[in-house]
């Protein structure tokens, strides 16, 4: 589903009069009365808008690091938690057993390292005095030392596997605990449960961080890219828009009764982030802390109090000015959550501050877009110009006009076949006259 918007700085379509004009070999049929249009500027933002469902972005499966019978869970489904909170343990008599025991074989590594190393020297070199005082030496065979010389290295392989083991042993914990602040949404396990290594205790979930997958048409998917901006609102809290970006792009497709679309999947920007004014991941900086580009109020709401609007920003019809301190903008029951019903917009082109006519005007002759001018005697003047990105209620116009300018609007008319329509189950947007 392909839904196109359009966000105007000024109206357009300020200007209306009705006029009697035969459009001639211009039109397959006779215009009975048209409208005429004031040439504006504004702002046109072209999207591919889909709906999915939330899901949270960021869960960790916590695992046990070894082997043993759980002693206590220390958390319930749905609980919050804090970083470091002990979720859940083991009984760590087993535990301390097992080090003891780890200990002691590094020890015995130890002593057999050291007794191969002096049998070594030993059976390199033996020297005995006599009574009289004469040195005599006695050699062992080469073969035997070559035999010693390998036993000394058994003994400290074994030394160095004893010792990681230990290590290893010691660097594990008894306990799990949270590696970030978020809730429980899993509990695997209970006291009294014997459990191997590896076996996953709790899951927990970040709640700040959500996304959202959509479909795409093989028709659009060319213009979303990872990165790309975007829009998030939830069918539940009309009017609250909250930014978001692309961060996946299936490779494959998925294909339903011949129909291809490909998955794409956005990330939601954080509310932490969206009311102090900053990305989640960049430290806040000094100035003004007003929401990032694309968040909405709600209809009849006022920003909270030490807000500084963007420029260019708003306030809703019957709202003073949102520098002014006034109560609380959102409502006190916005929350994210998991599985919520949204409308994703992935934008894929924006324009500000450029001439817009409205699309009917337009119609194409060989490759060339055309408008019929109104002059200030009322006269029509066909006129060749060149447009940029449409919506299919007003396109850009990049050559040919003036702000100001008045151009006819065709209306009722039956469409023939040198006027531009909006083509069916293409892309979201096309240029014109180029």
């Amino acid at each position: 589903m392909k839904v196109l918007k359009i966000i105007l700085i000024t109206l357009v379509l300020c200007s209306v009069s009705v006029l009697s004009i035969s459009c001639g070999s211009e039109s397959s049929s006779t215009v009975a009365q048209n409208q005429v249009a004031t040439v504006k500027r504004g702002n046109i933002t072209v999207d591919i808008t889909a709906s999915g469902n939330l899901a949270l972005s960021v869960t960790e499966d916590l695992a046990f690091e070894m082997a043993g019978t759980v002693a206590e869970v220390l958390a319930e489904e749905g609980e919050s938690v804090t970083k470091g909170q002990v979720l859940a343990k083991l009984d760590t008599s087993e535990w301390e057993t097992n080090l003891a025991s780890l200990k002691s074989r590094v020890l015995q590594a130890e002593i057999s390292l050291d007794n191969a190393e002096l049998a070594l020297e030993q059976a390199e070199g033996t020297t005995t005095t006599t009574v009289t005082g004469d040195i005599n030496s006695t050699t062992t065979d080469p073969r035997q030392i070559e035999i010693m010389k390998l036993q000394v290295e058994v003994a400290k392989a074994n030394l160095a596997d004893a010792q990681k083991t230990l290590d290893d042993a010691l660097s594990a914990s008894p306990e799990i605990t949270a590696p970030f602040a978020g809730f429980i949404t899993k509990v695997n396990v209970k006291g009294g449960d014997e459990v191997m290594k590896g076996t996953v205790a709790v899951q927990l979930a970040d709640p700040d961080r959500f996304e959202a997958e959509i479909l795409v048409s093989e028709m659009d998917i060319y213009q979303v890219a990872v990165g790309g901006a975007a829009t998030v609102e939830a069918d539940a809290f009309p009017g609250v828009t909250i930014p978001a970006k692309v961060t996946h792009i299936s490779p494959t497709a998925t294909v339903q009764s011949g129909v291809v679309n490909y998955s794409v999947t956005v990330e939601v920007q954080s509310l932490e982030a969206i009311m102090s004014g900053r990305s989640p991941r960049q430290p806040a900086t000094s100035g003004s802390q007003g929401p990032p580009e694309g968040f909405t109020l709600p209809e009849g709401a006022t920003p909270p109090e030490g807000f500084t609007p963007p420029e260019g920003f708003t306030p809703p019809a019957g709202q003073g000015s949102p520098s002014t301190g006034q109560a609380a903008a959102i409502p006190e029951n916005f929350q994210l959550r998991q599985g919520l019903t949204v409308t994703v917009s992935l934008i894929v082109q924006q324009v500000t501050d450029v001439l817009l006519v409205p699309y009917a005007a337009i119609t194409t002759e060989g490759g060339q877009s055309y408008v019929q001018v109104v002059s200030s005697t009322g006269a029509t003047e066909k006129r060749a110009i060149k447009t940029g990105i449409t919506d299919y209620v007003n396109t850009e116009v990049t050559e040919g006009l003036s702000e100001g300018e008045q151009v006819v609007v065709p209306q009722g008319t039956a469409t023939s076949s040198t006027s531009q329509q909006r083509p069916q189950g293409g892309t979201s947007f096309e240029f014109f006259g180029h």
